[in-house]
């Protein structure tokens, strides 16, 4: 009987701790979501560390390097009551920690290329951008046929010029259903 009683009594004791782990398990849950874009500007950050190496081999840097200025940029952010408000300063803390560590390193002609790298990657993981419109902005009406795209309406517009009007009235910024500049070659046809 008291083998039974002993079992009964760790049975429910065992019981008690599964739900209340459930609960802390839920708990924790809901705080690592409340952190979340914390780890989405990282990722973006160490992505363009990595891929500022594409525009020269001396700019390599490890996950390592990354780490160190990750845990860095959360041990001198300041503290807030609001989570939220918590991210925030991480998120601005770790943004312009690398932004420091990766530009002291680079040659004076590269870092304006770095700080369009980092832009424009922080944009695009904020759904702020699309790829789309990231290739419209390096490449614009170079990537258009001159020969195969109608004749330029006046003389004081370059060959050049006129493909980049007839791209980006091509165009749909973001998720826009529409072209914003769509009249735009009219108009200059027209005026």
């Amino acid at each position: 009987m008291d083998v039974l009683n002993n079992t009964k009594t760790q049975a429910k004791d065992v019981a008690t701790k599964l739900i209340e782990a459930e609960i802390k398990s839920k708990d924790i849950n809901e705080k690592r979501e409340q952190y979340r874009p914390v780890a989405i500007r990282g990722s973006a950050l160490y992505f363009t560390m990595i891929e500022v190496s594409e525009v020269n081999w001396m700019y390599n840097s490890s996950l390592e390097q990354f780490l160190k200025l990750f845990m860095d940029s959360i041990d001198s952010a300041p503290s807030a009551a609001l989570p939220s408000k918590r991210v925030e300063n991480i998120i601005k803390e770790l943004t312009f920690n690398v932004y420091k560590y990766v530009n002291r390193g680079l040659f004076e002609k590269d870092k304006i290329t770095f700080i369009l790298m980092v832009c424009f990657k922080i944009r695009q993981t904020d759904d702020k951008i699309t790829s789309n419109d990231i290739s419209l902005f390096l490449k614009a009406g170079a990537a258009l046929d001159v020969k195969a795209e109608r004749q330029k309406p006046v003389s004081w517009l370059s060959d050049k010029q006129w493909l980049n009007i007839l791209s980006i009235s091509r165009h749909h910024f973001g998720k826009d259903p529409i072209a914003f500049f769509r009249e735009l070659p009219e108009a200059i046809s027209k005026n």
